[in-house]
């Protein structure tokens, strides 16, 4: 959510698994020198730019829980309608379709395009790709493209 400040940019923050008093489990960005995290590496390639939103390629070299989404919400700009670590008035505003020209979404943007690993019997490099879903795709159309002279920040806004 929001304009992501640089065309490609390393995140490095260490990443620390908790229990909330509820029993959630949960995960926060911590110091690098924190005794409990572990250190974290995402990749942030800008794909698309709109106004308010931008829509990323994403790439993790290391693999922990949640680490995209709490590197993004670390980084000020939190995924579409995450629930855990996203902005909640923005959520509550797109699934009510009071945000995006009256487009509705009422999900997570966080999609697997592409994945890649090593088959662990055989070493083998497994390739995966998967189109992006049609609730996606129907919110990037509905979204207006960037302009030129910086506008208001969506994330930012009061829904009404």
């Amino acid at each position: 959510v929001g304009a992501w400040p640089a065309k490609l940019k390393v995140i490095d923050v260490a990443l620390h698994k908790f229990l909330t008093p509820e029993g959630e489990r949960r995960v926060r960005a911590v110091a690098e020198d924190a005794e409990a995290g572990k250190r974290s590496i995402t990749l942030v390639k800008v794909a698309r730019a709109f106004a308010g939103f931008t829509l990323l390629d994403v790439t993790i070299k290391t693999g922990r829980t949640h680490q995209i989404r709490v590197h993004l919400t670390h980084e000020g700009h939190a995924i579409a309608g995450d629930e855990k670590y996203g902005d909640f008035a923005l959520n509550k505003a797109l699934a009510r379709g009071d945000t995006v020209r009256g487009q509705r979404f009422d999900r997570m943007f966080l999609h697997a395009r592409n994945l890649r690993f090593e088959h662990p019997a055989s070493g083998e490099v497994i390739e995966l790709s998967a189109p992006l879903p049609a609730e996606c795709e129907a919110l990037l159309q509905a979204l207006a493209p960037a302009r030129q002279a910086p506008g208001p920040d969506l994330a930012t806004r009061t829904p009404s």
